[in-house]
């Protein structure tokens, strides 16, 4: 695959991926059209040595692999992972304020986003609606309004004269969206505005009444290349989206490239954002739940986990130009110059010297250079899905991901080579016949 259609493939993704129901729904798609045959976790399982599948739970995570030519049962896995879910604003379930002749739309916070990028922005809604079907069904339908319907404005400096000097947001006072202006009495009725867009985008839905939802709030504005000579991406929900992108990518370019006598396995989970102590999160039994049906015989499944390794993708800090300050002196991982290893003493991020060295030597073979991050010693470190899951299965495990500038803003920013580069290893990765080989 070819640079160029790599990240307008991605660009793609990133605009059609609002929430991580819709980031699943697209990725389900595309598996589906590669080849990989759909299964259901209320339902019996029949494994084919060779053939491709995907599962997905809760409407937000997704699993997909390919089982070896033969003996898959007998056969390690290779594991890359991410997540679906990015900071956002979340919509309450009575949500709707009237407010000097303004409706507004209650919110919270979801994660740890920078609120203050989501000020002054053309705002739309999308996510997850469960409703009732004039014949009596309860079914579950996603939405996307795709146009601006809110913004949350800032208060005027005029107002506020020591806004420039530093301004602590109220969550639960200072971020509602505005989203209509009253006119006469009438009262918003949000059930109502949901019914006619899902309506909109279902000729046959047929909604009766809503009875819940999940959705967020998102910034319309489309990602784009940026720089005197394109040489960044900027847009929304690069973390963790564009890791997201990069895995099932390369599963469905490795079906194209090599059959393998190991199992390759792809797991986006939802809601690391927020700890991952979900159903649908890494601390939960998703994936330790498929590799079970994959493998019944608990002897054979741990055997073959030993001989595993995950690559656990979610992006990195980048050192920024005007606060190199906040990096360490000797990890400033730079745009474009290749995946960043994370490392930190305390296991915020899984990797360890062994793992570091398998994905290096991988890389190399792709003639990728890698950089390593490690945060400040006085400050705290995030972390990713790989700690829970080499804790949950036992398995080596690396954290890496591109390098990457405000993360956690409303619109994030990453050098135009770093997909691909990140991508160029985990193909190596999935397509190589095997690990690395380390003694002792």
């Amino acid at each position: 695959m070819q640079e160029d259609r790599f990240n307008q493939d991605f660009f793609q993704f990133l605009q059609e991926s609002s929430t991580p129901f819709h980031a699943v729904s697209f990725m389900a798609g595309k598996l589906r059209g590669a080849g990989f045959q759909q299964l259901y976790e209320t339902e019996p399982w029949t494994l084919v040595p060779g053939n491709s599948y995907f599962i997905t739970r809760d409407n937000g995570a997704l699993a997909a692999f390919t089982l070896a030519t033969k003996d898959y049962q007998d056969q390690s896995f290779k594991i890359i992972g991410a997540h679906t879910d990015s900071p956002a604003l979340q919509v309450k379930p009575l949500a709707v304020k009237a407010s000097h002749s303004l409706f507004q739309l209650g919110v919270e916070v979801y994660g740890g986003p920078l609120l203050a990028t989501w000020f002054d922005r053309d705002l739309s809604i999308a996510g997850r609606v469960v409703c009732t079907t004039t014949n009596g069904i309860l079914t579950t339908l996603l939405v996307d309004f795709k146009r601006p319907v809110a913004i949350i404005p800032s208060l005027a400096i005029h107002l506020d004269r020591e806004a420039n000097n530093g301004h602590a947001i109220n969550k639960q006072k200072e971020l509602i969206p505005i989203v209509s202006q009253i006119t006469g009495g009438d009262a918003l009725n949000f059930s109502s505005i949901l019914a006619e867009q899902i309506n909109k985008e279902y000729l046959d839905a047929k909604v009766a009444t809503i009875m819940g939802f999940d959705l967020f709030c998102y910034d319309c504005q489309p990602p784009s290349f940026l720089g005197l000579g394109n040489e960044f991406i900027t847009g929304s929900r690069l973390d963790n989206l564009l890791s997201c992108f990069v895995g099932y990518t390369a599963m469905i370019e490795a079906i194209n490239e090599t059959k393998t006598d190991t199992n390759r396995l792809l797991i986006c989970n939802n809601h690391e954002e927020i700890g991952s102590v979900t159903a649908a999160g890494a601390q939960g039994s998703f994936l330790d739940s498929i590799l079970e049906r994959i493998m019944p015989d608990s002897v054979n499944r741990h055997r073959a986990l030993r001989e595993s390794f995950f690559i656990s993708m979610d992006n990195a800090h980048g050192v920024h130009p005007n606060f190199s300050d906040k990096s360490d002196p000797e990890h400033m991982p730079l745009l474009n110059h290749g995946p960043v290893i994370k490392t930190n003493a305390n296991q915020r991020y899984a990797t360890t010297s062994v793992s570091s060295a398998i994905y290096k030597t991988i890389a190399a073979e792709t003639g990728v250079a890698t950089q390593d991050f490690v945060i400040r010693s006085d400050m705290a470190c995030g972390s990713t899905i790989g700690p829970h899951t080499a804790a949950i299965l036992g398995i080596p495990t690396v954290d890496v991901g591109a390098p990457t500038l405000a993360m956690h803003s409303i619109r994030e920013m990453t050098g135009s080579r770093d997909p691909f580069l990140l991508y160029k290893t985990i193909n190596r990765f999935l397509t190589r016949d095997r690990l690395p080989r380390i003694e002792g």
